[in-house]
């Protein structure tokens, strides 16, 4: 039964300090573990104007995430229907708390 105990609490606290909402896809970057403050490039394009701002963000919250941070939402929050280049930026503590914001540049 200690060994069940001991096993389990051990688990778990992998689990707490892994987290469950942290960043996913190709916003991965350099993550620190105890917190994160990083920006970089997602695309640019052709197109070199960039008159508009867009941005859209998500949240993550222990286990519980929320939000359109999708290129597609920043642009329709910008008014861009041309894009010229996109950046992210994320914060992250203890992958507990998670935030990402996609800013879309164009026109």
């Amino acid at each position: 039964m200690r060994k069940l105990i001991g096993c389990a609490s051990v688990g778990a606290l992998a689990i707490l300090l892994t987290g469950c909402v942290g960043p996913n896809g190709p916003l991965v970057g350099a993550m620190g573990g105890l917190y994160s403050n990083v920006s970089g490039p997602v695309l640019a394009t052709s197109n070199s104007e960039a008159s508009k701002v867009g941005e859209a963000s998500s949240t993550g919250l222990i286990c519980i995430a929320m939000g359109d941070s999708s290129i597609k939402a920043a642009c329709a929050n910008g008014g861009i229907t041309k894009i010229s280049h996109v950046d992210y930026h994320v914060t992250s503590i203890l992958n507990l708390y998670v935030k990402t914001t996609v800013t879309v540049y164009g026109e």
